[in-house]
């Protein structure tokens, strides 16, 4: 490129290779990349599981220690939670900082998971180094580092190893001797910088947690060894219908976390998690079983000592259902009968009903069936299943009679029939029907009727009538009646909800 003449052409070639092989020198290759973005996520996950284990000190903690023993409890409670507070401070304070690399780095790539100018080599030191951010976030780091090792007593200070600290080098590393330009200074790839501030996030939630066990360790300086221990056997019910599972817990309620106790029924090892075992016994046949079981557990001197459960039993029987209607032992057509289902050993709310030729709704125990009249004269099958486990069985059925409604009886002002003044007459608006001493309170319509007016010394006049309220010309009969007048309501049709038709009695009226 250097030899003889070059024309402008060939001159503007060889700047252009140039700043190529500039461009190629710079360039971060993928596999380094994606070892940065994996070393980010496992600090990610890392990060996660401590601050869970942190979540689960402190609950165990509230739970038994600042419960049993305010007094001691609560200054180490405050302090703990300063240490907390000082942690989540630093950790949002980082976040920020992430963030701020998010906007300039484009966001995530969906193809590789990382930012999508995870290869630049001027964000991070425009942010941290030009904006003095990564001076900023060493004086940050390290105030946190002091504020939570004062929260330790004198003699736990010197024993602190978490990692949370933001110190210049003694000697020059890479030219530079500051703790931001060592992490963050030119040529530093966007997704290396992005993953020194998630391990910074990582030991931020490292020294929480060794300050909080120390701090919570200071209520029982001595290591507390459980001898003490009551075996215990729980059964969801000891009534189980034929063909369901019946299961029951096995468990102690005291235990060394450090140790997995063996837990065993008649012989039989049973799968043992958080310390319980679940027994699972036969219900392949009817009648009453009993079990018990043995539970092992190693003592700190490596003898191990055996704990048997109180005998337990449980009654395996044949599927049973109850039905039972709320107000009487027949189903009747045409309006809504109550019904109470239940099935022995099954909560209501796992039990259905089902009906053969009508239909019924409800839930919980309590259900609702209706049938109409060309039902009547019928025999109805109410079936019931229950739920368990997932698998549905069926408990039985039961048969109802479908009876019709009874006839009701006509009414006129709440009479039938009589002596009446004729002035109570002459007021009347129409015929009533009611069904009397009958449970359920039924309406029948009236369709139509006849009313024969018989005056003294006059022929007898007789007046038809559809629907139940008195026409233009009964009124005016009515009312032109004399004393002594014989009033005669008869072939009165009503119709039921069942829309069957019933001719009622007629009723007759003395006017006086």
């Amino acid at each position: 490129m250097a030899g003889g003449k070059q024309t402008t052409r060939q001159k503007m070639i060889n700047i252009m290779y140039l700043v190529l092989l500039a461009m190629l020198a710079l360039n971060v290759s993928d596999t380094i990349l994606n070892a940065f973005k994996n070393i980010n996520d496992s600090l990610v996950s890392s990060k996660t599981n401590v601050n869970t284990s942190i979540e689960q000190l402190f609950t165990s903690f509230q739970n038994t220690k600042l419960k049993d023993e305010p007094a001691r409890a609560q200054p180490i409670w405050d302090k703990a939670n300063k240490a907390k507070a000082y942690a989540d401070e630093l950790n949002n304070y980082v976040q920020k900082l992430k963030d701020k690399f998010n906007a300039a780095g484009k966001g995530i790539d969906e193809e590789t998971g990382d930012l999508v100018e995870r290869a630049n080599l001027d964000i991070a030191q425009g942010i941290m180094i030009n904006q003095k951010e990564g001076q900023k976030l060493k004086v940050k780091i390290n105030e946190t580092r002091e504020k939570l090792i004062a929260l330790l007593d004198e003699k736990d200070r010197a024993g602190v190893t978490f990692m949370l600290e933001a110190k210049d080098a003694e000697k020059n590393i890479n030219g530079n001797k500051k703790w931001e330009d060592i992490n963050f200074s030119e040529g530093t790839p966007l997704t290396a910088a992005n993953t020194i501030l998630t391990k910074i996030q990582s030991d931020v939630k490292n020294a929480e947690a060794e300050v909080v066990k120390k701090l919570f360790g200071n209520m029982d300086k001595a290591l507390v060894n459980l001898d003490q221990f009551e075996a215990v056997a729980v059964a969801p019910s000891s009534y189980v219908v034929q063909g369901q599972p019946y299961t029951a817990q096995v468990f102690l309620t005291a235990s060394d976390s450090r140790s997995n106790p063996e837990i065993s029924v008649g012989g039989n090892a049973l799968s043992v998690k958080e310390g319980k075992g679940t027994y699972s016994g036969s219900t392949g046949s009817v009648g009453v079983f009993r079990w018990k079981g043995i539970i092992r557990v190693r003592q700190t001197d490596g003898q191990i000592k055996e704990y048997p459960t109180a005998e337990q039993s449980y009654q395996v029987a044949k599927p049973s259902a109850t039905v039972s209607p709320d107000k009487m032992n027949v189903i009747y057509a045409g309006i809504p009968n109550p019904f109470s289902v239940s099935a022995a050993g099954f909560p209501l709310e796992s039990v259905r009903a089902s009906i053969s030729g009508g239909s019924i709704s409800g839930g919980n125990g309590k259900y609702t069936v209706n049938v109409d009249g060309g039902q009547v004269g019928k025999t109805l099958s109410i079936n019931v299943s229950a739920t368990n486990a997932g698998k549905t069985l069926n408990l039985g059925s039961q048969q109802f009679r479908v009876k019709g409604l009874p006839t009701p009886r006509a009414y006129v002002k709440g009479k039938a029939g009589g002596n009446v003044p004729l002035e109570w007459l002459e007021g009347a608006g129409g015929i009533e029907t009611q069904l009397e001493d009958f449970v359920f309170d039924v309406k029948f319509r009236v369709i139509r009727f006849s009313a024969t007016f018989i005056n003294p010394k006059a022929d007898a006049v007789t007046i038809q009538c559809s629907g139940g309220g008195f026409n233009g010309q009964i009124k005016g009969a009515l009312n032109s009646i004399k004393p002594n007048a014989t009033v005669i309501f008869k072939d009165i049709v009503c119709e039921g909800p069942d829309g069957r038709q019933k001719v009622l009695d007629g009723i007759t009226f003395v006017a006086k």
